[in-house]
């Protein structure tokens, strides 16, 4: 039998450096966090939020919207072939994940719209009568909204499963093809998400709020990593050289400085002692958290280009 080797790459720079390399790694992580802020903003309308005069509820729809738009934008960026992105619309392949997510991404966005519509800020009332029409006419039905809620939290959740299974289901990268890579791109988002709406929001409930589940998800986000690597050094030869890139080769620095020092384990610690009112809430932890999600795509995407089988 052959044996299964990775092929090691001695320079890290050279893919660090090149322009061609941020598309993807900017897509997942948008993707992720848009995600997430679907699944905080629907859980914030099933639980009354919508009513109180408070910035997430008003303009977190809105701003998935623009991010979701440049995430779609980055992938633009990506195609080869720019001229023909739309034949993606016109046909459904049950076995391929881009089809998956370009249909899933049509509804997405028309379930971010209609949750824009759920409360419109005062300043922007009056100025397209029909959506305010609209507005009136859901909020004249609790139902609807909590529909309305309850569908974005299972389409963000969806959404950061697909920025998973969208790099697992690419068999030739060993480092990639791995069961966990979906939990831990969903519960990355979810804590980007979390530690966004911590940063912009000016209502201390749910600055406290989402401190403290920002807190569970980092935590879970450690043990997904500990299963993620640990089903990969129990596979084959090839898994198992796949993972070493990030614990002790080529990546390992900005695995673990990056992506679980200050990405994880310090935001963790600074946010566990602000929920306990040790200190005060500072913007230190969620910018720390946003830049860790970040350096996680591209420390997985880059590094799982260098894993192949040979």
């Amino acid at each position: 039998m052959q044996e299964l080797t990775i092929t090691r790459h001695n320079a890290l720079i050279d893919p660090l450096l090149s322009i061609w390399s941020w598309q993807i790694p900017v897509y997942l992580f948008l993707g992720g966090l848009v995600a997430g802020i679907m699944i905080i903003s629907g859980y914030f309308v099933l639980q009354g939020q919508y009513k109180k005069n408070v910035f997430s509820c008003f303009y977190l729809p809105h701003i998935a919207l623009v991010l979701l738009s440049g995430g779609m934008g980055a992938l633009f960026l990506d195609l080869e072939h720019k001229l023909y992105f739309w034949r993606l619309f016109t046909t459904f392949q049950v076995t391929a994940p881009m089809s998956w997510g370009s249909w899933l991404l049509m509804i997405v966005y028309p379930a971010l719209w209609v949750n824009t519509l759920i409360r419109i800020p005062e300043r922007y009332q009056g100025k397209v009568p029909i959506f305010d029409r609209w507005s009136a006419a859901l909020n004249a039905r609790p139902v609807l909204i909590k529909n309305i809620g309850i569908a974005n939290m299972l389409l963000g959740t969806l959404l950061g499963m697909y920025t998973g299974v969208l790099l697992s289901s690419f068999g030739a990268r060993p480092l990639w093809n791995s069961a966990m890579l979906w939990m831990l791109f969903l519960v990355s988002g979810l804590s980007a998400a979390a530690a966004f709406v911590h940063l912009i929001t000016t209502d201390e409930y749910e600055r406290e709020l989402l401190a403290k589940a920002d807190n569970a998800f980092l935590t879970l986000e450690l043990f997904v990593f500990g299963g993620f690597i640990t089903g990969l050094l129990t596979n084959s030869r090839v898994h198992k050289d796949a993972v070493h890139l990030l614990l002790d080769g080529p990546f390992a620095p900005y695995f673990w400085v990056l992506v679980i020092g200050m990405g994880v384990l310090l935001p963790l610690a600074i946010q566990l002692l602000a929920v306990n009112h040790k200190i005060k809430h500072t913007a230190l932890a969620p910018l720390l958290v946003l830049a860790g999600g970040l350096a996680l795509r591209f420390v997985i995407v880059f590094a799982g280009q260098f894993s192949r089988w040979s």
